[in-house]
């Protein structure tokens, strides 16, 4: 017989940690060692629950990257004592914090879940219940005495999906995440079903796990709109020890090809500042040279993001500016798929 499953919950912040004190009828950190007895269910899950919270709770509205060194840290102390991870934040900035979270851990062999609420834990109609009791039972599932997911995920209203392809699409509605470019990796409905031929594959499993705390942060999204002037582009190019820039461009990556926008773009790269293309589309590719409108900026070394989402690729800017790599390296790496952020070429 085989020993039980040990699941790490992390609470770091948001609204599913929230409950409603009914003297006041103001919202309060709920305490998750005490989560059995607010979701009795979880006993029926064949698998040991520990968890850990931050000291003071995060808004998702403040996290950062100190935090997401932080969640980190909890994981690497605690990874050989538990055989997968769940973690809490608010979910609209999950997207991010999850994508960055795959970047910064590397080799991984243990399920990492991200998820949330809409509503808090304590409310009549919440979501949180079914979305933590899932996350814990895809964190503790296994096959063949492996885990079945071995990646960073994003589980939210019977889908989970890979974290780095994520992005949060409705404040409102229980189903608040989508994956344009990727299909769910499991559905949860009256069975858990795993979509196996779209999971990650770990081929080192003898490798050690590799972490990096180390990010750089003098990065900008600068989003293009029709009417978009030369002043104020000039002014985002022009930040103090600017390093990389993702530009959201329309369609499979078209931008305008008047002469002040390319020459401030090439003058941008000539200062070494990486300037990476993502469609403001939610769904689809960047292609450059599709369009006349981006031959230019393939032209003067704009590096295409392919399918990458903003989410992720703002993530993986930060983590690739901090390995000092060549210019060739750097546009080879952001353009190859690290953590399966990117579909293949």
């Amino acid at each position: 017989m085989t020993n039980k499953p040990n699941i790490l919950i992390l609470y770091t912040g948001g609204t599913i940690g929230m409950i409603k004190d009914y003297k006041t009828n103001a919202l309060k950190a709920f305490d998750f060692s005490q989560i059995i007895d607010k979701i009795p269910e979880l006993e029926q899950l064949d698998c040991e629950i520990k968890s850990i919270s931050f000291e003071e709770p995060i808004d998702s509205s403040n996290m950062n990257t100190k935090y997401y060194v932080d969640i980190l840290e909890i994981i690497e102390m605690n990874y050989n004592k538990f055989d997968g991870f769940v973690i809490l934040t608010g979910s609209d900035t999950m997207a991010y914090t999850s994508s960055a979270i795959s970047f910064m851990i590397e080799n991984l062999q243990k399920p990492i879940i991200f998820t949330g609420s809409q509503l808090p834990i304590g409310d009549l109609r919440t979501d949180a219940k079914e979305n933590l009791i899932t996350s814990i039972e895809i964190a503790a599932s296994r096959k063949n005495d492996k885990p079945v997911i071995s990646e960073v995920c994003l589980y939210f209203e019977y889908k989970l999906y890979r974290a780095n392809r994520t992005t949060k699409i409705s404040s409102e509605q229980f189903e608040a995440f989508a994956s344009m470019n990727y299909p769910a990796l499991a559905e949860s409905g009256v069975h858990l079903t795993f979509n196996e031929h779209l999971l990650s594959k770990q081929k080192y499993v003898d490798e050690k796990l590799i972490i990096r705390k180390k990010l750089v942060t003098d990065v900008v999204i600068l989003k293009l709109f029709p009417g978009i002037t030369e002043k104020v582009v000039k002014a985002i190019l022009n930040i103090d020890n600017l390093k990389g820039v993702i530009l959201e461009t329309y369609g499979s990556g078209n931008a305008p090809n008047e002469a002040w926008f390319l020459n401030l773009i090439e003058k941008a790269i000539q200062n070494n500042i990486k300037v990476v293309n993502v469609t403001q589309c939610a769904s689809g590719s960047v292609i450059l040279g599709h369009y006349d409108t981006s031959v230019g900026l393939k032209a003067l070394g704009v590096i295409g993001g392919i399918d990458i989402t903003t989410e992720a690729a703002i993530a993986k800017l930060m983590y690739l500016l901090s390995e000092n790599l060549t210019d060739k390296s750097f546009k080879n790496y952001f353009q190859k798929s690290l953590r399966g952020e990117i579909s293949k070429k």
